[in-house]
């Protein structure tokens, strides 16, 4: 109580009030968690306690996993799950599919909470998730998620076009499971770092959230003292993100923009170079994830239709570029380019455009992606 009120009192520092609001709460949080308002060292007994806590939870889960699932067997068993203070940086191009990804993921984890909740078990593999969508409303966001669930494409959903009795029996039964889920949207745009930890810890506190996910980092603000420098006010976010993943105990996972440079390439594939407007956010994270789909970037290239007049080489070229286009359709790649615990390497995934759903494949398909 002392330390808050000097706090308080203290004009030595040219500190923003909200920013004194910020570390108080934090400094209230903690006392509520049991710990001081200052770091302590834990013993490398309970750190290794912890530890083979992780590798009992891997073996137990008969594939690997050691965090909360993602709901995506191929994602899970490359990354063996997500990670409790680990900051993932799940980025891609506009129409790649990172808020269906991140949604997706999002329902899962949540999902799994709910049914460890109802049949039991040693160990919890989901948990109770935040979502903190600058970008869409909480209506649209649901709205997805409900057209992933009902399997109802979400302009049918949005038009209302085309639903006929036996699918909207599927949307309803969505709407039941969903009614149900531990998921909470957050939809304040505009928000600081300082005022999303803040958002984030109250929720920790009223409903032990076990994920975080952001979309995305480049709407979020700094707290205006980079000086209007995009570069060091993105850095101040992705640190504030990574420390809000540790002070939480949770993992956080937060979408992110690439650079134009990828659609000058002919290459499309991201790299972490890539990465906009800071290189602090590769340095930050734990994980980071390259959404990619060849479809994508096929589709773009379609050749005109040819007619009953065209040419050989023209019914050639739209022959070729067909046979190809069929051999990537729904076929996303996952890219994990970095893993501070693990290797690098490429996930493949089913992705349902027409219901932005992410599932993965049946390991005996994996060499259609070219992987074996």
């Amino acid at each position: 109580g002392r330390n808050l009120v000097e706090g308080a009192l203290d004009t030595s520092e040219d500190v923003a009030p909200m920013d004194r609001i910020a570390l108080a709460e934090a400094n209230l949080f903690k006392v509520a968690e049991g710990a001081t308002s200052g770091s302590e060292a834990s013993s490398f007994k309970d750190a290794a306690m912890t530890a083979i806590k992780m590798v009992e939870a891997a073996m137990n889960s008969g594939g690997g996993l050691s965090g909360k699932t993602s709901g995506l067997d191929s994602i899970d068993e490359k990354t063996a799950g997500l990670h409790n203070s680990d900051l993932v940086i799940l980025a891609g191009r506009p129409g790649m599919g990172k808020t269906s990804l991140a949604t997706n993921i999002a329902f899962n984890c949540a999902a799994a909470h709910l049914e460890w909740q109802r049949d039991g078990g040693e160990f919890n593999y989901g948990a109770p998730v935040a979502f903190f969508s600058l970008e869409m409303s909480a209506d649209q966001l649901a709205t997805r998620i409900l057209a992933e669930q009902a399997e109802i494409p979400s302009e049918q959903l949005r038009s209302g076009k085309g639903i006929g009795r036996d699918a909207f029996q599927s949307l309803s039964r969505a709407s039941q499971r969903l009614a149900e889920l531990p998921l909470y949207i957050d939809d304040t745009p505009a928000l600081t770092i300082a005022a999303l930890r803040t958002r984030a810890r109250r929720l920790k506190r009223r409903h032990d959230i076990g994920l975080i996910v952001v979309d995305y980092l480049q709407l979020l603000q700094g707290s205006g003292r980079a000086n209007d420098n995009r570069v060091n006010e993105i850095s101040e976010i992705s640190r504030g993100l990574k420390t809000l993943a540790k002070e939480l105990g949770v993992p956080v996972i937060a979408l992110s923009q690439l650079s134009r440079a990828v659609e000058q390439r002919e290459d499309k594939r991201p790299m972490l170079s890539d990465l906009r407007e800071s290189g602090s956010i590769e340095q930050d994270a734990d994980m980071v994830w390259f959404i990619y789909r060849a479809d994508y970037y096929h589709e773009a290239i379609r050749p005109d239709l040819p007619s009953e007049t065209s040419s050989a080489d023209v019914t050639e070229k739209y022959r070729a570029w067909e046979e190809r286009y069929l051999e990537l359709k729904n076929k996303a790649t996952l890219i994990v380019a970095k893993q501070r615990h693990g290797s690098t390497g490429n996930v493949p995934l089913h992705f349902q455009a027409e219901i932005t759903k992410f599932t993965s494949p049946n390991k005996k398909d994996y060499s259609d992606w070219g992987y074996e």
